[in-house]
């Protein structure tokens, strides 16, 4: 299989903490890409149309595309070890989306700055996209932290990347005074193997 990643995607770090944690690293080869809304640039757009990061081509059918279908399948390759059976599932779907949601926010505040001229950029647009990070990291700190707790699953892989990506590029938006719980959930969790090996690069 080859994964058309970035390393300082944290969508493709989802994906490569799941390969590290189920045994898989080795059954795939990284294909390097990169681009924005407004420049495609290397994006594998042949193998999604979306021109988004990660793709992952399979010899069995036609590329994959989201981080959530790709760890979806990788995970049921591996025999189901990260998404759990039951009601309990519901939990972890909801957690994933969660902090996909907060990397979604996350990065278009990052285009704002980056591909918008300055002269077009809105703070009160930027502000609104934090509000939405504010708010999941409230409701992480107040209703999560059992499960956040509990045993290892793909929401707490998800989550944990998103943490991640906030304090690599949004790092002057001090969110952990606030959520002294998720903080060292996350202080925790971020020893992991697999979180070690994947650490953005700055």
């Amino acid at each position: 299989m080859r994964l058309y990643h970035s390393a300082t995607s944290p969508y493709v770090r989802k994906v490569m903490v799941l390969l590290l944690e189920t045994g898989q690293r080795d059954a795939v080869t990284l294909v390097a890409a990169s681009g924005t809304p407004v420049d495609p640039g290397t994006m594998p757009l042949a193998q999604n149309p979306l021109g988004k990061i990660p793709a992952l081509e399979r010899d069995d059918g036609p590329a994959l595309y989201d981080s959530r279908v790709i760890c979806r399948y990788l995970d049921d390759r591996a025999g189901g070890k990260l998404y759990p059976k039951g009601p309990a599932l519901w939990d972890t779907l909801t957690l994933e989306a969660t902090a996909d949601g907060m990397l979604d926010a996350a990065i278009l505040m990052v285009y704002e700055s980056r591909v918008r001229p300055e002269e077009k950029r809105l703070p009160e647009w930027v502000e609104g996209q934090w509000g939405k990070v504010a708010r999941a990291l409230d409701a992480l700190e107040s209703r999560w932290m059992a499960h956040l707790n509990g045993p290892l699953d793909m929401g707490q892989v998800a989550i944990a990347c998103a943490l991640a990506y906030l304090e690599f590029r949004h790092g002057d938006r001090t969110w952990r005074p606030d959520h002294p719980q998720l903080a060292t959930w996350f202080d925790r969790f971020a020893q992991r193997d697999s979180m070690k090996a994947t650490v953005i690069p700055t």
